[in-house]
């Protein structure tokens, strides 16, 4: 058997496990991890439970392998065999698993002598939007000695993974969401508003444009968006033809969204472009950027729009009030209560002056506090930390032998 000698090592690899590869907030967010790290610190493989789409096309970093392990509803206890025996193949340093959903994958990573195990929480779901399911939760903490660090990407989720779950502090490493404010910026070209039917008419004025972007699925909320727009709309006469929503994304809830668009008597007003590859250049073309969630992390399009100078009128749930100031670069309002939106958003709809300022100083708040240069380097030395505290990485980083 013959072995080449002075083979250059590898940077080690780091696979990222998502449920599946899609449009959305958390996905861009480990895109963007993956395109703006440092090439020669670590290279990356994103496995997905189920699938992915073309999504997957906005990585640019070249050598990204993917893999799908078309994972099917319920248990799938082949899918824990399926995953150790891709991690025996590929032998990362890092398992970088994301959302309660990929959590007990730390489990076989483990066992396939992985030896950084991190879990990501970006949010919880509309099912258990306050994070009390006591199964879940006692499953969090199971896992707790296979798993190396939880990462919390609010303040919010930090205190619940610590209060309510039971995850030790030193466990526990906040690593706040981060957006390139270089694509996101307000100075950009924005997109074409092709609306439905006809709505605009040649020559008129520009109407004021509200909009919001995500999956469509119960935890965004947006049937509270469409009561609270035609509430907005109700006894301004003639000038409702100035308003627009766009809600822009995909999911389950579509059909049902544009019904009750339709039942509210707004349809006509109201724009489903499904999901779209041009989230920057429509983010410049709202005025305001809405979000009716009823739980949330630090949500990556809130983040997106403020960096293009918007104000946001969004719920107060879990990290939002971290990043949205109340009558600053902002306005927040309860979950489920479309009235109180409503309101919010008329005073942006109603103040030009309150609109400008407010988009100037989210824009402000974004370069701060959330660019994505601060995500990755955070996301980078944590990497480091933990393989440096590891007696097994330099054997994951070591040359492999050659017959």
């Amino acid at each position: 058997m013959a072995v080449t000698k002075n083979r250059p090592a590898q940077p080690p690899l780091v696979v990222h496990l998502i449920y599946r590869l899609d449009f959305g907030g958390l996905e861009t967010l480990l895109v963007d991890c993956i395109n703006h790290m440092p090439p020669e610190r670590y290279r990356h493989a994103v496995v997905c439970l189920t699938d992915y789409t073309a999504f997957a096309d906005k990585i640019t970093r070249p050598g990204v392998e993917l893999y799908a392990l078309h994972k099917q509803p319920g248990l799938g206890l082949g899918i824990h065999v399926k995953l150790f025996k891709l991690l025996r193949r590929l032998r990362p340093a890092i398992l970088h698993t994301y959302n309660f959903a990929c959590a007990e994958y730390a489990v076989p990573a483990w066992a396939a002598g992985v030896p950084v195990r991190i879990h990501a929480e970006h949010g919880r779901d509309a099912g258990d939007p306050h994070g009390l399911n006591r199964k879940h939760n006692f499953l969090r903490r199971s896992l707790v000695p296979w798993i190396d660090r939880y990462v919390p990407v609010s303040h919010d989720l930090a205190g619940w993974l610590k209060e309510v779950v039971g995850i030790p502090a030193a466990k526990l490493e906040l690593i706040m969401n981060g957006v390139d404010t270089v694509r996101y910026a307000p100075h950009l070209p924005a997109a074409s508003m092709p609306w439905a039917d006809g709505v605009e008419t040649p020559g008129a004025a520009r109407p004021f444009v509200i909009g919001t972007v995500g999956r469509l699925q119960d935890v965004k909320d947006q049937a509270t968006l469409i009561e609270a727009f035609a509430l907005l709309c109700a006894g301004r006469g003639a000038a409702r033809g100035d308003l627009r929503l766009a809600i822009v994304g995909d999911g389950p809830l579509r059909e049902r969204l544009a019904r009750k668009a339709q039942d509210a008597g707004v349809a006509d007003l109201v724009w489903f472009p499904g999901a779209r590859n041009d989230i920057p250049q429509l983010m410049r073309s709202l005025d305001v950027f809405a979000l009716s969630s009823i739980a949330e992390g630090t949500p990556v399009t809130l983040l997106e729009a403020m960096a293009c100078g918007r104000p946001v009128v969004a719920t107060a749930v879990g990290g939002i009030p971290e990043v949205v100031q109340d009558g600053v670069n902002g306005a927040l309002a309860p979950a489920r209560d479309p009235q109180a939106l409503a309101d919010a958003l008329a005073r942006y709809v109603d103040d030009p002056a309150r609109l400008a300022a407010h988009g100037a100083a989210a824009r402000e708040r974004i370069e701060r506090h959330y660019s994505v240069a601060a995500m990755v380097g955070a996301y980078t030395a944590l990497y480091g930390q933990l393989c440096n505290s590891k007696t097994t990485f330099k054997e994951i980083t070591q040359p492999c032998a050659e017959s």
